[in-house]
């Protein structure tokens, strides 16, 4: 990379903290008015290099190398001159806008909040300029006045705010650290055309953090791939992917693109389905607009039906606010329904008016997102796991409780050991595979997966999803994938289901409905889905 003229230059960084080295000899640099992609996996260090470029390190933090900003060697500021730059020559994008974000402040407060403390702006100077930064990330003031607070926006908005802050008065290098990764497909790329356009409006550098080759294949000029806190290939976006000499950055290709191995694809059609939604519908109350005013209602599902057989594997997608969480809360009868009906094994499992009683429940199970948050610390492995048998009446104990807790874990690729331990000393693909196993030691019909796999590393996804597929071909389990991540979804379904609005708009084969969709909603989501191949060929033909 050509480090003459650069805007950050970064060489040679060692870091350790408390002794324990986590960077090592890592070398970049970014020119004005093009993006630089650093990708890895959990662990590689890429955060931890932001943390340096930004001077925000934790304490007991030893480091060495050199930093430059826009020609000035950041490592020799004082932490009061490094305040002054933050926000001011450099902005960050997090990765979670609502922690980013103050609840009890409104979005104008925020933006305004970077201006007044970096300028002499007053207050009605600062509020235009934070209103005019936020027309400019797609926020106009008609639908998103100032006195609007986070709670009241989506996700993609709040992380238009979060961008906003970072912009407001235009930096030279801004850094983004996986800032769609818990965004659907639409809301992804709209964020991310949005940052490409203020890269090329205002000149400034972009560092994108991620673990996503297709989006680092789409937006990146440049890419440093890294591992275990080194940089270990670095080159042109096209470049790279065409040579990738590093066995790492081969790995990580294959991974994105990996298609789990299934043994008996589903193909029959015939008896009691496991799970059957029959015209489901599920209102909330909304506000009346008058005091003795109509009471009105917002539709979430909207007269759904749907079947899962016995063994297949059928995926469930959409945008947020969709209806997905909420047909999920009904089918695990955690919500009632005002209308239509749930059956699970042909017994109604949730209408009007019905709730199951306990040993039904353990029919199905559900595997969330964040599987740390999922579980309680301060509980071993073995307890966790057990949790479920509390709903089967008949519920082994003692030494065979601990036996089918050891079983499980060794089916989902752990050890027998591994019940005696706490759930922090697990990394993050091995929470989900205790995860997992949780939801299959009671052995259900049924299982659900919310977003089970969309805040892993690509490899990690790729050991999941073989471990789902391997499972189901053995034990004949039913799964209902709820995700926004289309090629997961596409990877590891027999059918798929696609939700707009509170209805199902279409659904088919998984491979009929991703080469040839009907409804334009569904080419949406396609399109919107970032592809590796694609945004290489692309690359290739303005090459």
């Amino acid at each position: 990379m050509n480090k003459a003229g650069s805007l950050l230059r970064v060489e040679d960084l060692t870091l350790s903290i408390r002794d324990l080295p986590i960077l090592r000899d890592v070398s970049l640099a970014l020119q004005p008015g093009k993006v630089l992609g650093i990708v890895g996996e959990s662990g590689s260090g890429k955060s931890m290099t932001a943390s340096a470029i930004m001077q925000l390190l934790p304490e007991g933090t030893q480091w060495s190398g050199h930093i430059e900003l826009n020609g000035e060697a950041l490592e020799k500021k004082s932490e009061k001159e490094m305040c002054a730059i933050r926000g001011h020559d450099i902005g960050m994008v997090f990765q979670e806008p609502m922690t980013a974000l103050n609840p009890v402040q409104t979005i104008g407060e925020q933006v305004s909040e970077t201006i007044r403390i970096h300028t002499r702006s007053g207050r009605r100077e600062a509020e235009r300029i934070a209103r005019d930064t936020l027309n400019r990330v797609g926020l106009p003031e008609a639908q998103f006045p100032l006195s609007r607070y986070p709670h009241e926006l989506s996700g993609g908005q709040r992380q238009r705010v979060v961008i906003a802050m970072a912009i407001a008065l235009r930096p030279k290098l801004l850094i983004a650290d996986e800032p769609s990764t818990a965004l659907d497909v639409t809301t992804q790329a709209q964020i991310l055309a949005l940052l490409k356009r203020l890269v090329a409006e205002d000149g400034m550098g972009l560092v994108l953090i991620t673990h996503d080759l297709a989006v680092v294949a789409e937006m990146a000029d440049h890419i440093v791939i890294m591992r275990e806190g080194e940089v270990v290939e670095t080159g042109r976006t096209l470049e790279l992917f065409r040579r990738m000499q590093h066995p790492y950055t081969r790995k990580l290709f294959a991974a994105s693109s990996h298609n789990p191995n299934r043994n008996q694809t589903f193909h029959g059609r015939d008896g009691t389905p496991v799970l059957q939604v029959s015209q489901a519908v599920r209102d909330y109350p909304l506000p009346r607009r008058f005091l003795l005013g109509r009471a009105r209602a917002f539709r979430a599902v909207d007269h759904v039906t749907l079947a899962v057989r016995r063994g297949e594997n059928v995926g469930l997608v959409g945008e947020s606010g969709c209806g997905k969480s909420t047909l999920t809360r009904a089918i695990l009868a955690l919500e009632n329904l005002q209308g239509g009906e749930i059956e699970l094994d042909g017994t109604a499992f949730n209408r009007r008016g019905f709730r199951p009683p306990a040993e039904m429940r353990r029919k199905v199970q559900v595997v969330f997102q964040d599987p740390y948050s999922s579980f309680n610390p301060r509980h071993r492995v073995e307890r966790l796991v057990a949790e479920p048998f509390h709903l089967d009446p008949q519920a082994p104990k003692g030494r065979e409780r601990r036996r089918r807790a050891e079983d499980i874990l060794e089916a989902v690729g752990l050890s027998a050991g591994d019940a005696d331990k706490y759930i922090h000393e697990f990394s993050g693909g091995q929470r989900q595979r205790i995860a997992i196993a949780r939801a299959l030691i009671i052995e259900p019909s049924l299982i659900i997966l919310d977003e089970a796999v969309s805040a892993l590393d690509v490899s990690i996804r790729a050991q999941i999803l073989d471990l789902l597929a391997d499972l189901s071909d053995r034990l004949s389990v039913s799964y209902l994938f709820i995700s926004h991540d289309l090629s997961v979804v596409r990877a590891i379904t027999d059918r798929v289901l696609v939700m707009k609005a509170g209805q199902i708009v279409e659904e088919g084969a998984t491979e009929e409905v991703f080469t040839n969709p009907r409804h334009d909603y569904t080419k949406t989501l396609l399109a919107a889905t970032p592809d590796l191949e694609r945004a290489l060929k692309a690359r290739e033909q303005v090459a």
